[in-house]
């Protein structure tokens, strides 16, 4: 018997098909993998699934019993726990509350224990073997430990499929691997485990088999081992592509320095960090979670201003106290966080994309329509945004397309230095590409660029340099092209070989970290 079977599903928003008659079943005991492009209908049929979002038309079966009733409650008697890309914490809230949110523990005189869900909460944590405090309130953490507790909410209830949507996004390697260690457990007790990522390697080592969605419409459906990476992308994206290792780098024509950073020390991190940034250059920072890179991102940006240190633009020393000395300084960042710090979701993409520049469109408090309009059209144009309108909702549009906005937000502010976090977070192998390329053609004209990715892929296909970063520091600056073996004709290959080499560095500069944390640990303990 199935644990899951969708048949002829369909669902629109606003006039659009994000789903059109499309057939899904899912076998207990496996891992299914969920693939498509932005708009595909992925999130579309899991909220389906989960009760979010209630079907124009079809039929849904859960362990064989017909699904008739479409909330999330009723998902949830039913058997389905789902984590969400977009995460549906709430900040104010312990991560403890947030995993057994409408399912405390009760003392015998009926009050909210939060010792029992704490200590719970910790059980599921030493289970995954990640270290996350289940008493810290959700507002303080980092996208990671955030990420960790959204996957620890969609555990902890007792299921029969568990819905992964992009679980990996903010993840450590790892984390991601002690995560596959513990699927693989569900999945031998007969779990029905549904994953999607964009992350083609993941699926290729962790998934069974793999259903693939393109504009709303079922592609094909088979096991993994039979879809090789170029295949799987041939049906993503339409079209035969060997994703990154198509994107043309060119060459690149280094100008003067536009960003210096001397000795740049921020509040927790970064510690003493230094390097320059070209005009016509991108340049990378690469290390896992919690080495510096976004807390460098946002000193750069005024979120968090510098302790210390020196920041000059154009060889001039800036005083960056606050993001709108940034935004004056000729500097914008795209955040890591989209969902609630890159876009206001209820507003029309036109109203999100003219945010950064209100003041250079309006006169006497006014909004000039027919300015906004334009450059809201522009961007879509240029960043090929799929939406129905510009007067659509973002909350609409698929998460990719959400961060395109995002990007064509600050693009509008037309800076000199860019600061891209996670620019392709939720973003799928071909627009991921298109991304990249437009980075690349912005350095072409003079702009300066930041690349922060947890994609080594990435990386190395956007930067013509790469800073690695671990605790904080920067450790090394390395020359993108000295990563490639001049010998090997196959782009792809060669893309493999440059992110294995890039990994070595990385792990180099966090073992090297290592024994100056556990002198500094026992300094302080024996303090």
């Amino acid at each position: 018997m199935s644990a899951v079977v969708m048949k002829g599903i369909s669902k629109a928003f606003g006039g659009v098909k994000a789903l059109d008659n499309v057939d899904f079943e899912v076998l207990p005991g496996e891992v299914h993998a969920l693939l498509g492009g932005n708009g595909a209908g992925k999130s579309t049929i899991l909220k389906v699934l989960n009760g979010v979002h209630k079907p124009d038309a079809g039929t849904i079966a859960v362990g064989g019993t017909p699904l008739t009733t479409h909330t999330p409650e009723a998902s949830r008697a039913a058997g389905i726990a789902m984590n969400f890309q977009e995460m549906s914490l709430i900040p104010t809230l312990t991560v403890a509350q947030n995993i057994f949110l409408t399912r405390e523990a009760r003392t015998t005189r009926g009050f909210l224990d939060d010792k029992a869900c704490e200590t719970k909460a910790a059980e599921i944590f030493a289970m995954l073997e990640v270290k996350v405090n289940p008493k810290a309130v959700v507002g303080t953490l980092g996208a990671g430990q955030k990420q960790l507790t959204e996957i620890a909410k969609a555990i902890s209830q007792t299921s029969k499929v568990l819905i992964l949507d992009e679980p990996s996004t903010a993840l450590a390697v790892s984390d991601v691997e002690r995560l596959f260690t513990f699927l693989r457990k569900l999945r031998a007790q007969g779990v029905a485990i549904i994953y999607v990522s964009h992350r083609m390697d993941e699926i290729a080592r962790i998934a069974d088999r793999a259903t693939i969605l393109r504009d709303g419409k079922h592609v094909i459906t088979a096991p993994v081992a039979d879809l090789p990476i170029d295949t799987m992308i041939e049906h993503i994206v339409g079209k035969r592509s060997k994703g990154l290792a198509d994107v043309h780098r060119g060459d690149v024509s280094r100008g003067e320095v536009l960003l210096e950073a001397k000795n740049l020390t921020g509040p927790h991190k970064p510690d003493n960090v230094s390097f320059t940034l070209h005009r016509g250059e991108v340049l990378g920072l690469a290390g896992l979670l919690g080495s510096g890179r976004s807390a460098l991102a946002r000193v750069i940006a005024g979120i968090e201003p510098a302790v210390s240190g020196e920041i000059r633009i154009k060889g001039k020393p800036v005083t960056i106290r606050k993001p709108s000395d940034a935004i004056a300084a000729g500097v914008a960042l795209v955040p890591e966080a989209r969902a609630t710090q890159g876009i206001i979701p209820a507003h029309s993409v036109a109203s999100n994309m003219v945010l950064s520049v209100l003041d250079r469109i309006s006169g006497k408090g006014v909004v000039d329509r027919a300015k906004a309009e334009a450059i809201t059209d522009d961007m879509i144009k240029r960043l090929s945004i799929k939406a129905a309108s510009r007067d659509h909702a973002v909350s609409t549009l698929s998460g990719g397309n959400q961060q395109k906005v995002v990007i064509g937000k600050w693009l509008a502010t037309d800076p000199d230095i860019l600061v891209l976090d996670e620019p392709t977070a939720g973003i799928d192998i071909g627009s991921k590409s298109e991304i990249i390329r437009l980075v690349r053609d912005l350095a072409a004209q003079g702009k300066g660029i930041v690349v922060i990715s947890s994609e080594l892929s990435e990386l190395l296909t956007a930067c013509d340099r790469i800073l690695v970063m671990a605790d904080g520091r920067a450790h090394q600056m390395i020359d993108r092209a000295t990563l490639d073996d001049p010998d090997e004709p196959d782009p792809g290959h060669r893309l493999q070989g440059a992110e294995r080499q890039l990994q070595v560095e990385i792990q180099k500069a966090l073992a090297f970290e290592a024994p100056q944390r556990q002198e500094q640990t026992q300094e302080v303990s024996h303090g």
